[in-house]
């Protein structure tokens, strides 16, 4: 399937109703495949999402494949009732298997500079001039430990940083996509930091 096709079968996603969403997760784990299959389909958006901003990527189909089985695997063990939205639960398996691919492809620095946001590179967007080999190579380790670090977080508090450091999302909106009162979020936001950094404390010692 290309790009632009894919793109077509996406304009016919319907978006969930918080009601018939939650009617669909319990059909599914009363056993009903079609409710599984219905919720893959309502939640591929968010692989589209991701594999965005790869676009100018030539493997960027193969990330979305990448990134439609994590959403299964994600749509399989998502459990309602901890309390964290799936579209925040989803999105770090998503993101985190098409990183992985790039990194076998030992692509994956090479189509983050590349990935295009407003018409500028993201290299442009952060600074005027090439990094050096040793910046690169300091600042691959830096976000390699960073989500070493999150995957360690509890629950909570990972989605509430995933939500509004990866995806850019507004507190406010993350209180709303996980049912928390706003305190709350910043809460686990503060608590979230505090551990990343203790956990990274001798690392970012060194790297400064």
């Amino acid at each position: 399937m290309e790009l632009q096709e894919y793109m077509a079968e996406l304009s016919r996603v319907k978006t969930l109703g918080r009601e018939e969403e939650r009617r669909l997760w319990a059909a599914f784990q009363a056993g009903d495949r079609r409710a599984r299959q219905r919720l893959i389909e309502s939640y591929q958006p968010l692989v589209f999402k991701q594999a965005m901003a790869f676009r100018t990527h030539p493997a960027v189909m193969d990330l979305v494949q990448e990134g439609t089985v994590a959403l299964i695997e994600a749509v399989e063990s998502y459990e309602p009732s901890r309390g964290v939205a799936f579209s925040l639960y989803a999105l770090h398996r998503i993101r985190g298997r098409m990183l992985n691919f790039l990194a076998r492809e030992g692509r994956a620095g090479l189509a983050c500079l590349e990935a295009q946001e407003e018409g500028r590179s993201l290299l442009e967007t952060l600074q005027d001039d090439s990094p050096t080999a040793q910046e690169v190579a300091e600042q691959h380790e830096m976000l390699r430990r960073v989500q070493g670090a999150m995957e360690r977080l509890p629950v909570k508090e990972k989605a509430v940083l995933e939500g509004i450091y990866l995806d850019s999302h507004d507190p406010i909106e993350v209180a709303q996509s996980m049912e928390l009162s706003v305190s709350h979020i910043y809460r686990l936001q503060k608590n979230g930091v505090r551990r990343i950094r203790g956990m990274l404390s001798r690392f970012l010692h060194h790297w400064r």
